[in-house]
């Protein structure tokens, strides 16, 4: 594990009773790329004396039994419990982006939260939980692919697919680009850091998209960052001309 986790072990050692890592250092605990010790989080008992902790940002509630894992020989709050509390807290393309992230990894399900979220009604922010389950993707294969989804439909454009197989006119597949508009015959695609090191198959399944009469359009994280109005504005005009069948 990374050089964070001594850290967590050693604050595992002074815990208060019945306390459990959960938030961000949870969601590193299950296994999700995700910054876990700035600071450490802690969820303590409602009633618990401690008041704080170096280091530390403590959050009082009352876990349920079975919100409650052990990773590691350490305590923390469940996968579904973490991934809830998360995404009732953080902004939605934020809570999206951990959405998918854990759906994919099939840390949890998209029922079990939506259980979760009808059991404990009365929490804060079940409302902000329930909208970023409204949008969450498990086919998402990056956060960036993520953001740019977000980034398109925020603006208003069509909901795209994720991860789905495209085909030529005789039924034949031709790729699977990371975001697409079947109808419209347009494929979008996220080029990342591996980018470089795929290049040459990236190439040859952009060609069978071009050759299929698919248009591609391409994206990196500084058009997704800094340069989000030339995004929309592209894949707004590109859907308007897409072939109607």
């Amino acid at each position: 594990m990374q050089e964070e986790f001594p850290l967590v072990r050693l604050l595992n050692l002074r815990l208060p009773r019945g306390g459990l890592f959960s938030g961000q250092t949870a969601a590193w605990l299950h296994g999700l790329d995700v910054a876990p010790c700035n600071p450490i989080e802690v969820t303590l008992p409602r009633r618990s004396p401690t008041s704080r902790l170096a280091g530390v940002s403590l959050t009082r509630s009352d876990v349920d039994d079975s919100d409650v894992a052990n990773v590691r020989d350490l305590p923390v709050t469940s996968a579904t419990r973490t991934i809830a509390d998360l995404a009732r807290r953080l902004p939605l393309v934020d809570a999206v982006v951990l959405l998918d992230m854990a759906l994919h990894r099939r840390l949890v399900r998209i029922d079990q939260l939506t259980r979760w979220a009808d059991a404990h009604a009365g929490y804060r922010g079940i409302g902000r939980l329930r909208r970023a389950l409204d949008f969450a993707e498990p086919a998402s294969e990056s956060p960036m692919e993520t953001r740019l989804r977000m980034l398109l439909v925020m603006a208003g454009l069509p909901r795209p697919r994720v991860q789905v197989s495209l085909y030529d006119e005789t039924g034949l597949f031709v790729a699977r680009p990371d975001l697409s508009y079947p109808a419209k015959r347009l494929a979008l695609e996220y080029d990342g850091g591996t980018h470089r090191t795929s290049l040459v198959g990236d190439n040859r399944r952009q060609n069978r998209l071009l050759d299929a009469g698919y248009r591609v359009l391409r994206f990196t994280a500084g058009d997704i960052y800094q340069f989000q109005a030339a995004v929309i504005a592209l894949v707004r005009r590109a859907y308007s001309i897409g072939s109607p069948n």
